[in-house]
Order: C-alpha cells, then structure tokens, then sequence
C-alpha cells in the first residue's frame, strides 16, 4: 500500500506545480476518476503468487482503496505456454492455482475487467545470491547509528537490479532499497542499507529479503523511490512508469527471492 499513498502525494504534487503561476488556485481532488492500481509478483519460491487489484481515491479521502472484485485474472508461463486463472479470495486478491515460478522464463499478467484490460510482462532473472548480512555503526545526531550491509558477487557482462526488502525484529521497513549494477558490473558488493528513521539496537534481528527484478521494474521502483517524500528528498512529481498497459498504476514483476537473517550484537 506504500506505493498508492505515494500516488496519492503525486497527484497534488503535481496539481499545485501546474497551477502555481496563477493568482488562484482551485483544486478540486475529491472528483479526480479513480484509476485501476494492480500490483503482483511472480516468484521462484513456492506459490501461490498473488495479484492485488483495488482503485485509486480522491486525495483527501482515507488510504482505505476499494478493492475490484469479480475481475478476470490469468498469468501465463510463455516459455511453457501454461495460463494459469486466478481465484478470488479475499475481495480484490487474486491467487494463482498451478503456475511455479521458474528462472528464466517470462510471465504475462491479463487482467479484465469492466470492459477494460490490463497487461504486463516480465522476466525472471537470474539469482544472484547474498552471501552475508553484516553490519556498520557509525554516529549521528547524536545516537549510535547502525545499518545493515548486503554482501555478494555482482555478475559480469549482464544487467542485474536489486530490490531489498527490510524487517526490523519481525516489522517491515517503510524504506525502498534499490541497487543496480550500472557502476559494479563483475565486482564484490557490499550494500549499505541506511535507514532514516529505524535504530538498529544490539539484540535486534534483521531479515533481509534480495530480490532480482528486471529493468522495467527496477526503474518503476526508483521513481518511486524518487518521488516519496518519505525516502528523502523528492524530485518533480509524476506517476512512475509502470509496465502496466491502458492506464493501470502499479507493476507486475517476476523475480527471484532469497531471505536470510542476523542478530545485531
């Protein structure tokens, strides 16, 4: 849900920038036509994957977003021409029956639904494994400041993006960590993930989730990335580019997952 209450700072972002040369200023955000928002995710650990559906809403309302319910859901394995149809349950979640996440191979999202529909293709890559977590401390703002730090081999001569997914004693972070290898092609890793607002305590434990996407959703996360207020400084609001056709926010990625684990002492 992150990623839709980022839209949602998008959209008046931009709004107050289109209008800021007038005298005066009339927004009015609660009659803005909500838009389909799809995320889902392809693995290579076991399913079922799921796909979330639900709608954009007026900004000044909760970050309670409908669900869409009664869509048409398919994921197809092109490489094995397997098409697998989603079951509904809960209200707006779609969950596959038979598809297995497999390097290598290329997964087509098809969703349909009041005459409109939605596709999205993507890749899996790779896996690059992590070898370790460990740790570096340093100060600031007058606290011990500690970060966790990801290390492993870069592959040589091809494109790898990295997404690291954060849990701090069991609580996911808010924070997006990306990496890609535009500067490190071939070379020994070791990602820092610096988090702004979460002190890590000895005694803590973090879980480390690396994740190997494609470059279209490499890019979708880092202008997302870009553009949250709550990652930092954002720069010039727009929607990221999703790898959804027709108008849809949000992604569909198929990529690799490896978790592992480390108590700060």
């Amino acid at each position: 849900m992150k990623q839709l209450k980022t839209i949602k700072y998008l959209l008046i972002a931009t709004l107050i920038l289109a209008v800021a040369c007038k005298k005066v200023i009339t927004l009015d955000l609660n009659n803005a036509a909500p838009q389909v928002v799809i995320e889902g995710n392809v693995t290579n650990q076991s399913g079922p994957y799921i796909v979330t559906i639900t709608k954009s809403v007026a900004f000044y309302n909760s970050n309670i977003f409908p669900t869409v319910s009664g869509a048409i859901v398919t994921i197809t394995d092109s490489n094995l021409n397997i098409v697998d149809s989603l079951t509904e349950n809960p209200a707006g979640t779609y969950s596959t029956k038979k598809l297995v996440g497999t390097i290598g191979h290329t997964y087509i999202l098809d969703v349909k639904n009041a005459g409109q529909e939605f596709k999205a293709s993507s890749t899996m890559p790779q896996q690059v494994n992590m070898d370790s977590i460990t740790f570096i401390s340093n100060s600031g703002f007058g606290k011990p400041l500690t970060n966790p730090v990801i290390n492993f081999q870069d592959p040589a001569g091809i494109y790898n993006g990295y997404n690291f997914v954060e849990t701090i004693n069991g609580m996911p972070s808010k924070q997006i960590f990306l990496f890609d290898d535009r500067l490190s092609d071939g070379k020994y890793v070791t990602k820092q993930l610096f988090n702004d607002s979460n002190y890590i305590r000895p005694g803590d434990l973090i879980s480390i989730e690396m994740q190997c996407i494609d470059k279209k959703v490499f890019s979708y996360l880092k202008e997302l990335s870009n553009a949250d207020p709550t990652n930092g400084q954002p720069t010039s609001p727009a929607d990221p580019t999703t790898n959804l056709s027709n108008g849809a926010l949000g992604y569909f990625s198929s990529h690799t997952s490896q978790k592992k684990s480390a108590v700060f002492h």
